[in-house]
């Protein structure tokens, strides 16, 4: 019998206490990972950073703050926390979405993600997926991304330093990149990524060294 959602106890605070900034997606998974890091509730190696792009980085997600109705917002990507649980059910931390937080991955795989079968080739969308601790060792980015022609912010920056490493200051789109030879982590369709951790698989799988 399959354990009921209420019996997992979340891995990072409630929304509210999140460390959030709008728009810098990929500093609010590296801060989750940072938590989960400086507590011993869960091992940090079940977690993965999950950025979803494809190569014209046009990627819909519906059930997202900014959407309007049930209209999906179109990213250029988007970066999710992804817990690999020992349960029965995986979960999904994103803190733009208006679903629970955490969310069983199920759900979140139905309600934000649905099918790409529906939508044109263009807007396939495809994973790039980190485990946490290598995400927290190598991810950089400066904040470039998010500044104009005339270097004004397009959005308001995160208020904490920059996170960079001793190798890079900005690397950014070697993680938003589609490009398995490109960066870190393995990259795969979305419908792959659906089936490797829905509710439905064998979770006798390996994912050492990804």
């Amino acid at each position: 019998m399959a354990r009921p959602p209420a019996a997992y106890e979340a891995a990072v605070p409630p929304r509210p206490a999140c460390t959030y900034t709008s728009c810098y997606c990929e500093e609010n998974v590296w801060k989750l990972c940072d938590y989960i890091r400086s507590q011993d509730q869960y091992p940090l190696e079940e977690f993965y950073a999950v950025f979803i792009s494809n190569d014209r980085r046009m990627i819909p997600l519906w059930k997202q703050k900014s959407g309007h109705g049930d209209e999906p917002v179109v990213w250029d990507y988007h970066v999710i926390l992804l817990h690999v649980s020992s349960g029965e059910q995986n979960f999904i931390y994103d803190l733009d979405t208006v679903l629970p937080f955490p969310c069983p991955f199920d759900v979140y795989s139905v309600e934000a993600f649905r099918l790409d079968d529906s939508l044109r080739p263009e807007f396939h969308r495809k994973i790039r997926m980190i485990r946490a601790d290598l995400y927290l060792k190598t991810f950089a980015s400066d904040r470039s991304h998010m500044k104009d022609a005339n270097g004004k912010w397009q959005k308001p920056p995160p208020s904490y330093p920059c996170i960079e490493t001793a190798d890079s200051k900005m690397n950014l789109d070697d993680f938003i990149s589609m490009n398995p030879k490109v960066g870190w982590g393995s990259v795969f369709p979305l419908p792959d990524f659906v089936h490797r951790f829905g509710k439905h698989t064998d979770y006798s799988y390996s994912l050492e060294g990804q």
